[in-house]
């Protein structure tokens, strides 16, 4: 078996695991930007909130609920605070998956130069062992022909 055939294997597989690191990459990515979506809502969301209670402050509360208000925009804060930890978290592991990916597709763009190196010096062979047997045939041709 011919060298571009036996490395065959190691190509399909290499191949196989870029597709799989670019699935990943590809997962880690709608994950950041679902993090980055629900950040942003919370963030409108406490905005919108802060000033509902800016105008009806202005107004006048009574404590509790003026309490009550500052209670739920800390909640909101807090909340707005843990999904910034979720989004960071979420853009570390699209970083570390893209890193990954292209590891792998490296790899698998080398192991194909390879194989393609493999495949151009196995046609290059063949293809000088014709042109040898061709002029062997010829030469036999003309032999043949010079003794009859």
């Amino acid at each position: 078996m011919n060298r571009s055939k036996r490395i065959e294997p190691v190509v399909k597989i290499a191949e196989v695991r870029e597709r799989d690191a670019a699935h990943m990459l590809g997962e880690s990515q709608r994950r950041l930007k679902e993090s980055e979506a629900r950040l942003n809502e919370l963030a409108g969301y406490r905005d919108e909130y802060a000033r509902r209670f800016a105008a009806v402050a202005g107004q006048g509360l009574d404590v509790a609920l003026m309490r009550d208000y500052r209670v739920f925009l800390e909640r909101l804060n807090a909340a707005i605070d843990q999904q910034q930890r979720a989004v960071e978290t979420a853009r570390r592991d699209c970083d570390a998956k893209r890193g990954q990916w292209l590891d792998t597709r490296r790899r698998a763009q080398s192991l194909n130069k390879v194989a393609e190196n493999y495949r151009r010096q196995e046609n290059y062979e063949q293809s000088r062992r014709e042109q040898r047997e061709s002029d062997e045939r010829a030469q036999r041709s003309g032999a043949f022909k010079n003794e009859h």
